[in-house]
């Protein structure tokens, strides 16, 4: 699988030169996927210079590059300090944090990522985990389902949301991507129906793959182990995780204190 067809880096010479690679640096890069930014961040070091890159899902490993300066992470970025210190690592140089869902996972149709088309509604970026999308769907309560939608997916009326499910789950499991958005039919407003779909899928998402926590450790993780001078460079693509950035960048916490 090679890069271009896994996965297209966004912003690939704004990130370089944000990081301002020095060649003899060590640099992390927390979300690998396809490779985009790792491949470019080798092609700026020199021999003496190191890259880590993270990633929780078995299908990124397969784009590793063979590299003595390269050093795969299978983790969650979550995990940033332990996995640096457990490889000797105290300080670095710049770190890089792509979020958000790649285009090869809305493309692995099986992933059921997306709500186009009919898949298992699973959702894992490490599918390893045992816990799929489907077991939120259908053992979550109403409370909690309605607060998903309501806080990951800044839906209106998630109650409603919430009883079409429970209604549809009554009857049977809801084991698939189609059984999950016919289920939510009833409710799902006619004109704006890609945007809201777009948005229940994104709440289950992040719920499942505890997103947004895994985002506010690894910038607080940040502040440990980078140098004196060293490059941070987020890309973030929703609201919810551009404000915990823009705040983590003006005070140095997520909460913007």
């Amino acid at each position: 699988m090679s890069i271009e067809t896994y996965h297209i880096p966004v912003m690939l010479e704004e990130c370089i030169e944000g990081l301002d690679i020095k060649p003899n640096g060590t640099y992390v890069d927390l979300t690998m996927g396809g490779g985009g930014h790792t491949s470019e961040i080798l092609r700026h070091l020199g021999p003496e210079g190191h890259l880590y890159s993270f990633d929780q899902d078995p299908d990124a490993q397969a784009n590793a590059p063979q590299d003595e300066r390269f050093t795969f992470v299978a983790s969650n970025f979550r995990f940033l300090r332990g996995a640096m210190r457990l490889r000797g690592v105290e300080q670095v140089d710049g770190i890089l944090a792509d979020l958000g869902v790649s285009s090869h996972h809305f493309d692995a149709k099986h992933r059921g990522f997306s709500f186009r088309g009919e898949a298992p509604l699973d959702m894992r970026m490490n599918t390893r985990s045992k816990r799929t999308a489907a077991d939120i769907v259908n053992t979550y309560d109403k409370e909690a389902l309605a607060k998903i939608f309501s806080d990951y997916g800044e839906l209106d009326t998630t109650w409603k949301i919430a009883n079409c499910i429970e209604r549809a789950r009554a009857t049977k499991p809801i084991e698939t991507t189609a059984e999950l958005v016919e289920a939510v039919k009833p409710c799902t407003p006619p004109k704006d129906e890609s945007k809201f779909l777009t948005k229940l899928f994104q709440a289950l998402r992040i719920e499942l793959n505890g997103e947004m926590e895994a985002l506010r450790m690894a910038l607080e993780q940040s502040l440990k182990i980078l140098k004196p001078g060293g490059r941070l460079v987020i890309m973030s693509y929703h609201s919810l995780e551009d404000r915990i950035v823009k705040n983590f960048m003006r005070s140095g916490n997520a909460e913007g204190k």
